[in-house]
């Protein structure tokens, strides 16, 4: 069993023996930076006269517990990645600290980040239970939701990123080797992130589906960087006016689906009674238009002709609108011009 404590600190600090006419408690106060990587430590014991520590390295150790490091409220670095923890805790008195490694431990839920101010997380390959994801505690991610822009979540078995939108100021993501499907998550997720400039889900299912990279390049303006790939601007340019072409598209097609629905007789010419407008023979003139009766046209001794309708002779008809077209235009009124006439029909 090996402890991280003063003692040992004094004995592997080439400050502390070097300045052997200064007093123990002044040269452990100098101390900024400390590095005990792979030394077997399994425990954190009162560190607080090192009361400046700013940078702790305590990565590939067998530590299983956070501890007594609420007196350094200078720290802005800790690593503790590849250790046996299986709790975030005790961390709250660290109001500096901007960087947190913690990959490759035993936890199951990040939380215990509250009134914190990071500005990067690596929670990744943590080391769960078979069947589980990781998780994320809500009151942690809207805690961080302003200062967070780097997050590595990688291998962790986890499916959906919709609880992750909270993080507006994400720049960095790091998802690789996870279980993300739907597209239409990652969409949302990626709406919420205008700052995000690079983005790494290689391994997921995701990533296989038609027009993938496409689709994010799309929704995400900002990336520059996707699964370890530059994103071009004229890449970026085209596909932006491709998905402005195809909308335009769909949403005609869409209009011309209502249309249909609501005034069935204006796009079913087939139809035995179909309704056509009459045109106005000017544009300045603006009056309700005029509508004329079709229907299905019949053939006599192989010529077209006109028959009476309803007792009435159409040809008469016909005659009569003429003489009134023309009284009109020479009174300067509205002039309307039949158009598209086939045989009427009883």
């Amino acid at each position: 069993m090996v402890r991280l404590t003063v003692e040992l600190i004094t004995k592997s600090s080439n400050q502390a023996r070097n300045r052997k006419d200064e007093s123990l408690p002044h040269v452990l106060k100098k101390i900024t930076h400390l590095n005990f990587s792979n030394k077997n430590i399994d425990d954190i014991d009162d560190l607080s006269m090192c009361r400046n520590l700013t940078v702790l390295y305590l990565y590939d150790n067998r530590i299983s517990q956070i501890r007594n490091l609420g007196f350094a409220s200078n720290l802005t670095h800790l690593y503790l990645q590849n250790n046996c923890i299986s709790c975030i805790e005790n961390l709250t008195g660290l109001k500096k600290l901007e960087k947190l490694y913690l990959g490759g431990n035993y936890l199951t839920v990040v939380e215990g980040l509250e009134g914190l101010e990071l500005r990067e997380l690596h929670v990744e390959s943590q080391r769960l239970p078979p069947g589980e994801r990781l998780l994320f505690d809500p009151r942690t991610l809207h805690s961080l939701g302003k200062s967070l822009s780097v997050l590595n979540i990688s291998n962790n078995n986890i499916d959906e990123l919709h609880d992750l939108a909270v993080l507006e100021n994400i720049t960095q993501f790091m998802a690789v080797d996870n279980h993300l499907k739907e597209m239409k998550d990652l969409e949302f997720v990626l709406s919420k992130w205008p700052k995000l400039w690079r983005m790494d889900l290689s391994g997921n299912p995701v990533c296989q589906k038609p027009k993938y990279r496409d689709k994010v390049i799309v929704v995400a303006k900002t990336l520059e960087i996707l699964d370890g790939k530059e994103i071009k601007e004229m890449a970026r340019q085209f596909l932006v006016k491709w998905k402005a072409s195809k909308d335009a598209k769909m949403k005609n097609k869409e209009e011309n689906i209502i249309g249909q629905t609501v005034y069935p007789q204006t796009y079913h010419f087939d139809h035995p009674f179909a309704l056509l407008p009459v045109l106005h023979e000017t544009e300045k003139y603006r009056v309700t238009p005029k509508y004329i009766l079709m229907a299905q046209t019949r053939s006599g001794n192989k010529q077209d002709h006109l028959q009476v309708t309803g007792g009435y002779n159409i040809h008469e008809n016909i005659r009569q609108l003429a003489i009134k077209d023309s009284e009109s235009l020479v009174s300067g009124q509205d002039v309307f011009k039949p158009h598209l006439l086939g045989e009427i029909v009883p």
